[in-house]
């Protein structure tokens, strides 16, 4: 395993990288409404990275055909965005990276259609503060176990699974970096966090059962029992005392 540590002036332009993905989410969230295509959003999302600098980093990668990841409902990550129309009461999840100056920035958020029930707001609300709950407790001298105990922990109070197939990596020059860094898991166990290193933390939790299958597209990652999935994400910094969210502003 290779992990990289980067120096202030890499993490600076990480943090560059990342307001530009924090942007685009915000120019994505103005748009997000029923009767809009997921495919329309992508073209948003798409120009509006080209416009600020940037490189909408999925496009092509591994031979994804679109600029972001579009997963409604029980699609857990890897949607294409396509000529699917986005309909009220859906929860829309929108992943992405952006590169920008030789640097990669990695976030997902999911958000909520119209109206949904209370039980689909609660998975939305608490796999969000599960992203938090595992940033929380990013240090030097801490474990990846850390993060991935207090994700899983938190997780299960809310009676909700956890997607154990896909994990959440470190970023840099590349999209995907040593280490990966697990949804699951228990505490003082994994790589030892650093000063410098740089992580995407992103909980993928499921209202029901964990277990997710990928569709004929080779992309799509779905809940084996088509219950609804939410997601989120932020790229970490490890600092000398503690953290920064990179993709936060």
């Amino acid at each position: 395993m290779l992990i990289n540590i980067k120096s202030e002036r890499e993490i600076e332009l990480m943090r560059q990288a990342g307001h530009l993905n924090y942007l685009t989410h915000e120019e994505i969230k103005k748009n997000l409404r029923p009767g809009i295509t997921t495919k329309q959003i992508d073209k948003i999302a798409h120009d509006y990275i080209i416009k600020n600098g940037g490189i909408p980093s999925c496009l092509g990668f591994e031979g994804f055909p679109a600029s972001i990841c579009i997963s409604i409902n029980d699609e857990v990550v890897h949607g294409i965005p396509k000529n699917r129309k986005i309909k009220n009461g859906d929860i829309v999840s929108i992943d992405f990276t952006v590169r920008l100056n030789g640097y990669e920035s990695d976030s997902a958020r999911t958000y909520i259609i119209g109206s949904v029930s209370q039980e689909i707001e609660d998975l939305v609300k608490h796999t969000e503060e599960a992203l938090y709950k595992g940033i929380k407790e990013v240090r030097p001298g801490v474990r990846i176990g850390n993060i991935s105990n207090a994700i899983e922990t938190y997780a299960k109070a809310h009676h909700l699974s956890v997607v154990e197939e896909l994990v959440g990596h470190g970023i840099g020059t590349n999209m995907h970096e040593d280490p990966d860094v697990p949804n699951y898991g228990k505490k003082a166990q994994g790589p030892l966090l650093k000063e410098g290193m740089v992580i995407a933390i992103e909980p993928m939790l499921n209202l029901g059962k964990r277990n997710v299958c990928m569709l004929e597209d080779n992309w799509t990652i779905v809940t084996e029992d088509s219950s609804p999935s939410a997601h989120f994400e932020h790229t970490v910094a490890v600092t000398k005392d503690g953290y920064k969210i990179l993709t936060g502003e």
